[in-house]
């Protein structure tokens, strides 16, 4: 009589222990689970280039210590002229190891999970539009175009965004997402 009552419960044992697997996330025991790991970005170049000729314009903020004590180091080569298209490049590194890594690379190989947002702040007189787009035709902005007008001051600031709502509306509000790097630069348009 009392195997009867085990029986039960031994069935019930036996279809938990064959029936739980690691099927939920496609792996075994002998695999590891590959995790994607935020991007570490010390390094935010902007090469800006005019058409037709003249003085290139680098900005940069390199920030090796990340959210250590020391500020980010930023740079700017010059003063934008006045009524000058530029094509802007956008480089990322990683440049806590050795060589640096081009993070750049693996933001337009996932071109469908970052879009880059340029903010025009104070009064700086500049207009901005996108170069390269994801798969599906929208903004991506490692390459885009900047149009000063008249004499001015302000800051341009350049914000990363990681899996942004796409389409959105072009605002970082709109957009959602985590963002990866931002970087305000205070320039000038003599």
């Amino acid at each position: 009589m009392k195997t009867f009552k085990l029986m039960p419960l031994l069935f019930t044992l036996t279809l938990l222990l064959f029936n739980c697997s690691n099927d939920d996330d496609n792996t075994t025991d002998d695999e590891p689970v590959v995790v994607n790991e935020e991007e570490v970005i010390t390094t935010l170049t902007v090469v800006l280039t005019p058409n037709g000729g003249g003085d290139v314009i680098t900005l940069e903020t390199k920030d090796l210590d990340g959210d250590g004590p020391n500020d980010p180091e930023v740079t700017i080569s010059g003063n934008f002229a006045e009524n000058t298209t530029y094509g802007g490049v956008i480089t990322l590194l990683n440049e806590t190891v050795s060589p640096a890594e081009n993070i750049t690379e693996e933001v337009e190989e996932e071109s469908n999970e970052h879009q880059f947002f340029y903010t025009i702040e104070n009064g700086l007189n500049v207009m901005t539009s996108y170069n390269n787009f994801d798969d599906n035709n929208n903004p991506l902005g490692t390459r885009f175009n900047l149009t000063t007008g008249v004499a001015s001051t302000g800051g341009l600031t350049f914000t990363l965004r990681h899996e942004p709502k796409k389409p959105n509306d072009g605002t970082l509000s709109d957009a959602g997402g985590e963002t990866d790097i931002s970087a305000t630069f205070n320039t000038t348009i003599e």
